[in-house]
């Protein structure tokens, strides 16, 4: 921001309004733009208007005097420091003077009678420094600007990857849904299902928590990304991350070699977070090796430990960058780097997880060229064996009659399929207003309603079902692809009682019906 005309102006107010006249005109011989005053209150208004510097005698700040100046001073912003030339008497110090001195900042006395060449040497410094705090003006302001640009791209960025969410969480919930007929109709069991089924659901509830964090990507910086921990079968879970890892592996013809514990090892663990640290590792060391390379994967103990080591004979890594190859954006020389790239955030997400699970992990390699190894390592606990999810009937649900609400149609039908299989009594209809009608004739004791639907939106849906009070008692859940925390602090508001993230979880769903 560039100084006006009237930013560079010295605002003066004389002993007399003669020698007012006379100053203003030495001034403007100098270059420097002056304006003439009669009272301090008029000058101190001018200031407003912007300033070099102001020139007063010391007879004009006595008293209640110097009360408009030493406002108008007051409220400077941050960055100004107007120059304050004070023409004194001859003689001692004078009470106004010192004072004036003491409270009003930014000071130069200038005794009279004054030499004309020390006024315009103490002008011309003022002014010079004024175009300096002017400089310092316009660099705040840019500043202002791109702080408001960046806030403004964060809310865009934030509210794109909202809208993204939701798009990728409405396929998910039907799928999710599918797989759990499946289970439960028993379909699950025949031939090679079991497996396929097996792999889906560890496919979809992996997708579905990565969308969680794309959703809050400040979280991994922060370093407070959930864990929900319960005992996990360690071979599992790398065997997990093996799968996980297959395509990029068989995409770059790499041979792999697991190494499964010899004994059972249970960890207290998140499964979706573990199998992220280690299908990190395997992708990891897939990138980083030529085509056709060895990649290990061995899983072994030390005492009460479990150590699970990634080992690969690709470009290894150079004995100065092993202490720092878990920063955050830390990556190898690009020019070094596979086409398969990637941000220079995984091991940094990796160190992030293992140590929220009590472990710790370690980088080894004997410099460019000879490979190199992660080893993980994490506390066992004294559990026999991991729990694990085998084939099972749910429990049917007490008489329930369920309404669901989603303008989805795999998502509503896939869902209400499900808690038929479960014994509920269920009605689905696809738009706020058929919901409303739905509510008045099926009498239902919950509703799973979704919020982001064309026409009435479910928070109305919501406001208007809890208008009367004949639906006090109805159970209200949204079931959205919506799951910010402004979200959900919407749907308490509009009266439901829970907010559930698609694809929900259907023991958690259970639950909530069970206690309708």
């Amino acid at each position: 921001m560039s100084p006006s005309t009237g930013d560079l102006r010295f605002l003066i107010l004389g002993p007399t309004i003669k020698d007012a006249a006379i100053t203003a005109d030495l001034l403007r011989g100098a270059g420097i733009d002056s304006q003439v005053f009669t009272d301090l209150a008029a000058l101190a208004e001018g200031m407003r208007e912007g300033a070099a510097g102001v020139l007063v005698p010391e007879e004009a700040l006595s008293g209640s005097q110097k009360i408009p100046l030493a406002t108008a001073l007051a409220q400077q912003p941050p960055w100004s420091d107007l120059p304050i030339l004070i023409l004194t008497r001859t003689g001692a110090d004078s009470p106004e003077a010192t004072e004036a001195w003491r409270t009003l900042g930014n000071v130069t006395l200038l005794e009279r009678p004054t030499r004309v060449s020390t006024l315009l040497s103490a002008a011309q410094t003022a002014v010079r420094a004024r175009s300096r705090q002017y400089q310092i003006r316009g660099h705040l302001a840019e500043r202002l600007r791109n702080e408001q640009a960046l806030r403004a791209a964060d809310r865009r960025k934030d509210e794109f990857l909202a809208t993204l969410g939701h798009e990728l969480r409405n396929p998910l919930a039907p799928i999710l849904n599918s797989l759990e007929i499946l289970k439960l109709s028993g379909a699950a069991s025949e031939g090679g299902a079991a497996h396929a089924c097996s792999v889906m659901e560890r496919q979809v509830s992996h997708l579905n928590r990565l969308v969680d964090d794309l959703l809050e990507v400040s979280r991994i910086t922060r370093g407070i990304i959930e864990v929900k921990k319960e005992p996990q079968d360690l071979g599992a879970i790398v065997k997990g991350a093996v799968d996980t890892s297959r395509p990029i592996l068989d995409g770059m013809r790499h041979q792999l070699q697991f190494t499964p514990p010899t004994e059972p090892m249970v960890v207290s663990g998140d499964a979706v977070r573990l199998t992220q640290v280690f299908s990190n590792l395997i992708n990891n060391a897939a990138k980083y090796t030529n085509h056709g390379g060895h990649i290990t994967v061995a899983i072994g103990r030390d005492g009460e430990q479990a150590v699970v080591a990634v080992r690969d004979d690709g470009i290894g890594i150079a004995p100065n960058l092993l202490s720092s190859v878990f920063d955050m954006f830390m990556q190898v020389d690009r020019s070094t780097r596979r086409a398969q790239g990637g941000l220079g955030i995984g091991l940094t997400l990796v160190k992030s997880l293992v140590g929220m699970h009590g472990g710790g992990v370690e980088a080894h390699s004997d410099g460019p060229g000879l490979g190199s190894e992660f080893v993980v390592r994490l506390p066992l606990i004294k559990e026999a064996a991991a729990t694990q999810e085998a084939s099972r009937r749910a429990q049917s649900l007490p008489s329930r009659r369920i309404l669901i609400v989603d303008d989805s149609r795999d998502g509503g039908e896939s869902l209400s399929v499900l808690l038929r299989v479960l014994g509920a009594d269920v009605s689905l209809v696809h738009s706020g207003q058929a919901a409303l009608q739905a509510v008045e004739s099926f009498r239902p004791d919950a509703v799973l309603l979704d919020i982001g639907m064309p026409g009435m939106d479910g928070y109305e849906v919501a406001r208007r079902i809890r208008a009367s009070s004949l639906n006090r008692g109805i159970l209200l859940i949204a079931l959205t692809g919506w799951g910010q925390e402004e979200d959900r602090q919407r749907s308490a508001a509009a009266g439901f009682n829970h907010h559930l993230v698609k694809p929900a979880d259907i023991d958690q769903l259970r639950q909530l019906l069970s206690v309708a």
